[in-house]
């Protein structure tokens, strides 16, 4: 049933491009300036902010102070994307990206759990706000680009720390666009691009396995450059927390305490899904059919803002209008779509003050029976959580909320919303959830792959649980995980660095043997040269490689048709699409784009015989969300690549249209080694650097050391911060 074209109402007003921060009232003024006084900031040699405070609250405080030092755009966007107001900064065509969030989060239920939050929660939640606008009041330069006071419940939009916190169980944007306005748009075709199959590692090492007798942690998120920042927590009341925070938020995301430490990988759980809905018009609107009976179906009428920039650089600006949508919704959720004349509701749980809760609480576990406590919780819709801890004990667990549902039914593809059988029945708590908690061989990895093979011969079965709750297929970086951690049996914080830094690259032992063979028949005079250097090469990358520039130049070229390949399974991921693609490929489909890659080369750099760190870059001059890059400008070679491939740290690079390198854009951002013993011994490198503003040495202080994978020591006791002292300072007085 087709829905009926949306009405749009647009204002139209000419306004400032510039925010201005409110001003603070003396009641404001006297309580921010009172709890900077508690807190100390103090930056390292490498501008990591080390805050400390009397209380959580004024850690928090210090926290959100020291981020907007950082980056306070950052901050703020994380924030208008999270409030659906994105429309407001980058025009109508983020419209409809809005209107998902707008149906997804509802800032009315955030206002109300900030309300009725525990005394505790409030406190944090107060500090939040007031640190992000202490900062503002103290720096008058600074011009927000939408928001002008932050507001306590911010932090209830956004409550797990994800960068894919948003569960959409795979309705698209333009899916939603389509059924809100009734428009058809073409299919879009799926971009299969490095960026898009990649993902996050963490491995666990026990006592057994390690030289020391401790525990080690190896955090290693693949996300995009400058997501997150390293920063260091203190307070009097038990917080001691190091790591990795998304902008924005107030707590430690990926990281440590001196009890245990926590590495999150994105999970494949399936924690939403959609329910066909069978529709029947009304005098008043629609209803569905539910449990043998018409229910109406909820319309809430939601406004999205949106201003467009005009004008020239002496006076900008901004046309300023709203369009008005009449929102569905059933008691699923909010109807997002519309596939074979059926409608589509979500049944999603992408915020919760619980959430916001655990993702506290975990940080400051001092066992593993508390952290375990935490995990009851049930409440992280997004994550595994790879684990060790001072104890001696490592874990894994596949997710955590995890909705109990009917086994008969597809949780894959919609499901029928007519009936209670496919209501969700509670929360599988995690003892039935799939975990291991230290497995004889002494070390755990996942890299956003299946559980099932999480300790080699020693994981989960997956015949022990149902198929929604790890449908994750496994990937090459996992294969080469398992292959290269049951190699060491004594490891040290220097060889756990190393094995996440191995250069193998597991997916082209398909791939190159099935482009052998088919030059083997396929005789190129063209090709004869290349493909000897391939059959020698020993499938690990290097700067001075050109047999990697080879390999990732012509892997791009065949990914998508790898990826469209198929394969036997239904639900078969890169593994078996890549197999299958080497075993049915054509020659043609093989050669013409290697005969390309060499055609390509030779045109853009006078040969084909080109090493791989000459054209893969890292460079950061700019700090844009939408950065530029230079090759007159300083950059280094980065021997990485992507992780799509199988090498465990990941490397994502690409061309841009006015450069002839690649440069790096997502991949390892924070990373860290840590070992659990009587003093914590960590060491941990960042993505160029800890500042957001290039005219700050330690905006890309960590370049060259980042594109050669060489790590800092983490300092994490008073007494080494303070040797290692830059900068030490109350929070506006700096």
């Amino acid at each position: 049933m087709r829905r009926p074209i949306a009405i749009f109402m647009i204002f139209l007003s000419l306004v400032n491009v510039n925010g201005i921060a409110q001003p603070a009232n003396t009641q404001e003024l006297g309580r921010w300036e009172m709890q900077a006084k508690r807190v100390t900031i103090i930056r390292d040699n490498w501008g990591i902010p080390h805050v400390y405070g009397h209380t959580d609250a004024d850690a928090v405080f210090g926290l959100l102070y020291a981020q907007c030092e950082d980056d306070f755009s950052r901050v703020e966007m994380n924030y208008i994307e999270k409030l659906g107001r994105t429309a407001e900064v980058k025009g109508q065509s983020a419209l409809y990206a809005d209107l998902m969030i707008r149906l997804m989060i509802d800032s009315n239920a955030a206002i109300t759990d900030y309300q009725k939050a525990a005394p505790w929660l409030k406190k944090l939640l107060v500090a939040f706000a007031d640190g992000i606008n202490f900062y503002l009041y103290k720096h008058p330069e600074v011009k927000p680009a939408l928001l002008n006071k932050f507001q306590p419940w911010y932090p209830l939009l956004w409550t797990d720390g994800s960068i894919g916190a948003i569960s959409t169980a795979g309705i698209s944007e333009t899916e939603l666009k389509d059924f809100y306005t009734g428009s058809k748009s073409s299919p879009t075709a799926i971009n299969y691009s490095e960026e898009n199959l990649t993902g996050s590692n963490g491995f666990a090492f026990s006592p057994k396995i390690t030289a020391s007798g401790n525990s080690i942690l190896y955090i290693n998120p693949h996300v995009s450059f400058y997501f997150r920042p390293e920063v260091h927590m203190i307070s009097e009341e038990g917080l001691n927390a190091y790591g990795a925070v998304t902008w924005g938020q107030f707590f430690i995301y990926q990281g440590f305490n001196e009890h245990c430490g926590w590495m999150h990988t994105s999970s494949g759980v399936d924690i939403a899904d959609l329910y066909a809905e069978k529709i029947a018009k009304t005098p008043t609107g629609y209803s569905y059919l539910y449990n043998n009976r018409q229910v109406p179906v909820i319309k809430k009428t939601i406004s999205i803002s949106y201003h467009e920039v005009s004008g020239g650089t002496e006076e900008k600006r901004q046309h300023h209008g709203a369009i008005l949508i009449p929102a569905l919704f059933t008691h699923h959720g909010p109807v997002m779509a519309e596939r074979n004349g059926q409608w589509l509701s979500l049944k999603a749980n992408n915020r919760s003050i619980t959430s916001l809760i655990q993702s506290w609480q975990r940080t400051k576990a001092n066992s593993f029976a508390a952290y375990k406590k935490v995990m009851a919780l049930n409440a992280n819709t997004s994550n595994n959580t790879v684990y060790a801890d001072a104890e001696g004990n490592i874990a894994y667990w596949h997710g955590n909320f995890i909705p109990i549902r009917d086994k008969k039914f597809n949780w894959s593809k919609p499901v029928d919303g007519t009936s209670t059988a496919t209501e969700w029945k509670g929360l599988h708590p995690v003892e039935q959830t799939v975990h291991l908690y230290n497995p004889p061989n002494g070390w755990l990895q996942n890299c956003n792959s299946t559980p099932f093979t999480v300790a080699g011969k020693y994981s989960p079965n997956k015949k022990d649980y149902p198929a929604y709750m790890a449908p994750d297929a496994e990937n090459f970086r996992g294969i080469n995980a398992v292959r290269v951690l049951d190699a060491e049996k004594k490891y040290t914080l220097d060889k756990v660095i190393a094995a996440g830094y191995d250069s193998y690259i597991a997916a082209f032992e398909q791939l190159i043997p099935a482009l052998l063979s088919a030059y083997e028949k396929n005789h190129d005079t063209l090709l004869e040269a290349p493909i000897a250097l391939l059959k020698k090469w020993n499938l690990r990358c290097a700067a001075n490689s050109i047999e990697t520039t080879l390999a990732i130049e012509w892997g791009q070229k065949i990914l998508p048709a790898i990826m469209k390949s198929d394969a036997e399974e239904d639900d078969a991921g890169q593994v078996e699409k890549t197999a299958y693609f080497a075993r049915t490929a054509t020659s043609e489909q093989l050669l013409q784009p290697f005969k390309e890659v060499i055609t390509e080369l030779g045109k853009n750099y006078g040969t084909w015989q080109v090493p791989w760190g000459s054209i893969n870059r890292f460079q950061r001059v700019s700090n844009s969300p939408e950065p530029s890059y230079d090759d007159a400008q300083p950059s280094y070679p980065v021997a990485f690549v992507s992780s799509t491939w199988g090498m465990l740290p990941g490397y994502n690079s690409r061309y841009y249209k006015d450069t002839h390198k690649r440069i790096g854009i997502h991949g390892n951002s924070f990373i860290c080694a840590v070992e659990f013993g009587k003093k914590i011994k960590a060491k941990s490198l960042l993505a160029g650097g800890e500042s957001g503003h290039p005219d700050s040495k330690h905006f890309s202080d960590q370049a060259l050391m980042y594109s050669k994978g060489q790590f800092k020591e983490v300092l994490f006791y008073k007494e080494d911060v303070l040797k290692h002292a830059e900068k030490n300072y109350h929070p506006g007085e700096e």
